[in-house]
């Protein structure tokens, strides 16, 4: 069934989403919580959701797995309406969400077990999924004990595992490693990375590490106050940014001398503080060294000199004045819990 899904969806986007949107009420006031996304993920992508906390990411996710109803516009996953067809979605889809998917008091290997076969798999072929599901998130030692005694990282592992048993041509992941540390972190993009590159499996997955998004995602969307504010791959995006290039001066009467030359780089964007020069352009890394030779024929020799390759973060900051590390505006800091009490309601 599993490849007559992905021959079906290998035509079209296997995610397509127009004028999605999704609306709270919070305290009598309208909270946007994603405001007229539109999107297109093709069959085979890995794409990571980047955003601060409110941004709209887990909301997303919560809709293209019929979690909640869209407020607007219409989303379909694996050619399936998520309004209409909820169980033919749920049918093609993995999904790890940020809560706790185990039972407390089942045991991890029964928990892990229950879910194979209730995705179809023979008990023979359930029985091996588990025992291979159990020693890559080095689980095998603590199978044998209920859910609720097991650490915040090993139920978290668990929690991945159950959402990898059938894997599934569809797998969307909300934030998987949260909590993991970083030995437990790489092993998840091991897996993650292998499903994707050995079964063609397309991943969506929101993440708040920067690294893992640029190290795992073909294709990152950055999104901030529920819109999509860029979409590309995370090397173009850094690219188009440009590198930072600091240059110390002995006195600020050099420094601004030099901000002047540096001016005139194609696309360049200068800031002089005191006797620091910071020039933020592309392909600042190789245009440096002719700066700073230029400087010192000029009698301006920078005495200090710096280059940064860009990051992510760098790229949230100038789309929107703000890091992606400080989170959300203090306006969107309670979205989250707000999704969260309007899935558990919906839920109930």
């Amino acid at each position: 069934m599993t490849e007559n899904l992905r021959t079906s969806v290998s035509s079209g986007p296997v995610i397509r989403t127009v004028g999605l949107t999704r609306h709270y009420t919070r305290n009598k006031s309208t909270v946007e919580a994603v405001r007229g996304l539109d999107l297109e993920v093709a069959p085979g992508e890995l794409v990571a959701f980047l955003g601060p906390n409110g941004a709209g990411k887990s909301t997303t996710l919560r809709m293209l797995t019929t979690l909640i109803a869209p407020t607007s516009g219409t989303a379909e996953v694996a050619g399936h309406d998520v309004v209409r067809e909820r169980a033919a979605v749920r049918r093609s889809i993995g999904f790890v969400g940020q809560g706790n998917a185990a039972a407390h008091q089942q045991r991890g290997r029964d928990e892990l077990m229950a879910q194979a076969r209730a995705h179809g798999l023979p008990r023979s072929v359930a029985r091996t999924r588990v025992d291979e599901l159990l020693a890559a998130f080095d689980l095998a030692d603590h199978a044998d004990r209920p859910v609720s005694t097991l650490s915040g990282g090993q139920r978290r592992r668990l929690d991945v595992a159950i959402g990898l048993v059938q894997e599934p041509p569809v797998l969307f992941l909300d934030e998987p490693s949260t909590g993991l540390d970083p030995q437990h972190r790489a092993n998840l993009a091991e897996q993650v990375q292998r499903l994707n590159r050995e079964h063609g499996t397309t991943i969506v997955l929101t993440t708040h590490y920067l690294e893992e998004a640029d190290a795992l995602a073909g294709r990152v969307i950055v999104i901030d106050h529920g819109q999509v504010i860029a979409d590309d791959s995370a090397p173009r995006l850094k690219s188009a940014l440009g590198d930072l290039v600091v240059l110390g001066f002995g006195d600020a009467g050099h420094a601004v001398a030099a901000a002047e030359r540096a001016d005139r780089w194609s696309g360049a964007h200068v800031t002089v503080t005191d006797a620091e020069v910071r020039i933020r352009a592309a392909g600042g890394r190789e245009l440096a060294p002719g700066l700073v030779a230029d400087l010192a024929i000029a009698g301006t020799p920078a005495q200090r000199v710096e280059v940064v390759g860009p990051t992510l973060d760098d790229v949230f900051l100038d789309l929107t004045g703000r890091s992606l590390r400080d989170g959300g505006a203090a306006d969107q800091m309670s979205t989250d819990q707000t999704e969260q009490g309007d899935t558990e309601g919906a839920a109930a």
